[in-house]
Parts: C-alpha cells; sequence; structure tokens
C-alpha cells in the first residue's frame, strides 16, 4: 500500500493544507523560505507545492517580488463557505448541548431594535427558569447579555434600545470599566441581578467581519458554577462557535 494513504488520508492534500492554512493565517505576502519555514518542509518541497498552488489558483506569486499569497480559487472558495454559515444555528446546537451536560439552562439572543432578544433558549433538566420564553425582550443593562452587546455594538444603536425600555427594567447603565472587562474577557457575569443567588453568564458571536451577530445566554444557581469546568462551560463553547463563525480565536490576544 503506498505510504500516504496508510492512515486512510492522501498525505499529499493534507501537505497542501497545511501551505494554504500558512498562507491564510498569514498577515502579508510570503517569502518561499518562511513558508518553507512554517511548514516545516524543505525549500524545494515548499516550491513544488507551491507552484502546484499557484496552478490551481489557490494561490498566487507576485511577479516581481516572487512573494506567495492565498489565489482567487481560495478566496471563491472561502466565500462559499461564508455564505453557508449560520451563526445563529451554529450557536443554536452549541447551547443545547450545554444544557444537556450541565445544570445550566442556556440561550442565543439577537439584537433588536428593543434590546436583547430571545430567539433559541434551552431549559435544563437539572436547572430551569420558567419564565423565559422564545421573543422575550431582556433589559439591556441588567442582563450578562446586555452587557455584551453593549460591548461590541455602536452605543447609537445602544441608547435608542434603552430608551425603549422602561428604567426599573432595563436597569443602571454599566460604566465603562465594565464594558471595557467584557471587551477583554469576552465574557460577562451578574449574580443576584434578576433572581436571588442565580447567575447569568454571556459571550459573543462574531461573523467574518468580525461584528457580533447574536450573544450566547445562560443562566444557572450560583452553586452550580463552583467547578472550574462548570465556570468556563460557556466560554469553551463560545471558543468553538467563533473558530466556525469568524475565525476569531477568543482565547487568543487577538480581538476584533
Amino acid at each position: 500500500m503506498p505510504r500516504e494513504k496508510r492512515s486512510g488520508t492522501i498525505q499529499s492534500v493534507s501537505i497542501a493544507a497545511r501551505f494554504l492554512k500558512v498562507l491564510a493565517n498569514a498577515e502579508h505576502e510570503l517569502a518561499l523560505g518562511e513558508i518553507a519555514r512554517r511548514t516545516g518542509t524543505g525549500g524545494s518541497t515548499a516550491h513544488r507545492y507551491l507552484q502546484s498552488l499557484v496552478k490551481e489558483g489557490l494561490a498566487k506569486q507576485d511577479p516581481v517580488s516572487a512573494l506567495y499569497d492565498l489565489g482567487p480559487t481560495a478566496l471563491s472558495i472561502g466565500i462559499g463557505a461564508l455564505k453557508r454559515v449560520d451563526a445563529v444555528e451554529i450557536a443554536a446546537q452549541h447551547m443545547k448541548s450545554l444544557a444537556h451536560q450541565h445544570a445550566i439552562s442556556s440561550g442565543v439572543t439577537i439584537w433588536t431594535e428593543r434590546g436583547p432578544t430571545l430567539v433559541r433558549w434551552y431549559r435544563s433538566a437539572y436547572f430551569s427558569i420558567n419564565p423565559l420564553a422564545l421573543g422575550d425582550i431582556l433589559p439591556i443593562d441588567n442582563t450578562a447579555c446586555g452587557l455584551v452587546f453593549q460591548a461590541f455594538l455602536p452605543e447609537a444603536s445602544i441608547e435608542a434600545a434603552r430608551q425603549q425600555q422602561p428604567a426599573h427594567f432595563r436597569g443602571t447603565p454599566p460604566d465603562r470599566a465594565t464594558l471595557d472587562e467584557v471587551r477583554r474577557l469576552y465574557r460577562a457575569e451578574l449574580v443576584s441581578h434578576l433572581l436571588s443567588n442565580v447567575t447569568g453568564q454571556a459571550a459573543p458571536v462574531f461573523d467574518a467581519q468580525r461584528e457580533v451577530v447574536c450573544v450566547l445566554t445562560t443562566v444557572t444557581d450560583l452553586g452550580q458554577l463552583q467547578a472550574p469546568e462548570d465556570r468556563d462551560a460557556l466560554f469553551h463553547e463560545a471558543i468553538l462557535i467563533n473558530r466556525s463563525t469568524s475565525g476569531l480565536d477568543l482565547a487568543a490576544s487577538d480581538r476584533p
């Protein structure tokens, strides 16, 4: 059996994909030697693969500088993939799984002119808040998801929605330091704001343009978040979701 097929995969395709990933993750065009270094291959091997990718339009080489970059075919593939990304549905699948595995009721909210709006809601068999239902408008300033939207949406949009919510419902606007912390951590948490001993958490979901398209939200009893794996469960799902919807790594230092 040929060596490249022993693992059930075609080795040459896997290696070619490695080159494409290097080009995709680079901040600018790359020289042959740098590509070889980043892919862990020799110069001659890198040259052969890159020329094959150029021939298929997956890569391109500047005729003057000889530097390499992604080609037009790679762009077409990327656009095709983006068209198939439904951030809300991807988020919903993860939130449903989260509610099933933990004592955490989970949902997905989108932004409307009236504020955060619940469009998916999954009740945990171990913890549930009955009053919440699909289509509910949530307080802008008194919920974790409201804080996340405020951290990543234009201030004008926030203020317009705030005017539509009664003061006793929306809560007290957060200070700048609170929103800066949400932007830095990509998450928000509020304890005993709406209900005593109930913790609300939220995290953003971005699209390919690094704009927030929805916010993940959870509620649970404070006592259910004592273990690190429970407290970080939502953020772990947010990391996975954003890798699919935006390519953004929430666990890294990259920021939208």
